[in-house]
């Protein structure tokens, strides 16, 4: 969309006003439409400012507080006020180097106040005092500062690629922390299991061995009663006999053993009874110490 105009009219688009001299001197403002003008009057249409909002992206170079040399992009939006287009159309020959120039002045005097991470960290204040600062400048000159936005901060590209070497540092330290205390609760629990194990085969082990000793005691005792004449100790060598033919037998059916060497003989057989006899007579001696304990 445009605008045209010739010596006795012109049209004003939607998107603008016209501003209108009398011999030279300004005598109003057009809003959008069609216009006639008095050439013999002096009347005459000067210029036609837009109304619609226009963006300016400014490059800034500069330092911040520990010396990184960083560019910064803002884009502002701006546009005329219809009521102030005059001031517009005859204050400023370029609103956009104005706008720069104190964009300029404004980032500069702020950014080397901070560090590079308060300056990623604070971008947004960054904005804000530019955009103070250029209402209160462009206002008078018949513009309205819309937005402002600090697009990007781009720091020298060797200070870029050390902070992301210290990034990737930091994360490799944090997951070796984090490999560790898995580490450390799967050796924990590890050592935990196994201990309860230990404790519960105890348990049996110590609850199968008083089982086999009620067992043994039962049985000597029915033997006894049913027989007469013999003793607990002609019993006991009976039934280890027995339990010592048994074990023979089982360790020659299981087809998992190999060749195992067993003394055998009567002498020997006497001598495993004993050895059981005495390891039950002292184990039923220790009980007896300790519940008198």
């Amino acid at each position: 969309m445009g605008n045209t105009w010739c010596g006795l009219c012109s049209c004003v688009d939607q998107a603008g006003v016209g501003v209108v001299e009398r011999w030279g001197r300004f005598e109003k403002l057009a809003p959008p439409g069609l216009h006639f003008f008095n050439p013999f009057c002096g009347e005459a249409l000067a210029g036609v400012l837009s109304t619609r909002i226009q963006s300016l992206e400014v490059r800034i170079e500069t330092k911040t507080k520990d010396n990184v040399f960083v560019q910064l992009i803002c884009s502002i939006q701006y546009r005329v006020v219809k009521m102030n287009a005059d001031d517009a159309f005859y204050e400023l020959q370029n609103p956009q180097e104005q706008i720069q120039a104190y964009v300029f002045d404004v980032v500069r005097a702020l950014v080397p106040r901070m560090t590079l991470d308060e300056l990623f960290e604070q971008k947004g204040e960054v904005a804000i005092a530019v955009l103070e600062e250029l209402e209160k400048v462009m206002g008078a000159y018949g513009y309205s500062i819309e937005h402002i936005l600090m697009v990007d901060i781009i720091p020298d590209p060797s200070v870029r690629r050390a902070m992301n070497e210290i990034n990737a540092a930091q994360r490799l330290q944090l997951a070796s922390v984090y490999k560790g205390e898995a580490e450390k609760v799967l050796l924990v629990k590890k050592a935990e299991a196994e201990a309860e194990a230990k404790y519960l085969g105890g348990v049996g082990v110590a609850k199968q061995r008083q089982a086999i000793t009620d067992g043994l005691r039962e049985n000597i005792l029915n033997f006894s009663h049913k027989v007469e004449g013999t003793s607990a100790k002609e019993v006991m060598d009976l039934i280890m006999i027995t339990q010592y033919f048994d074990t023979i037998k089982d360790l020659g059916n299981s087809s998992n053993n190999t060749t195992v060497f067993i003394p055998h003989g009567p002498g020997h057989v006497r001598d495993i009874g004993d050895q059981i006899r005495n390891g039950l007579m002292e184990a039923t001696s220790a009980k007896i110490h300790g519940t008198t304990d």
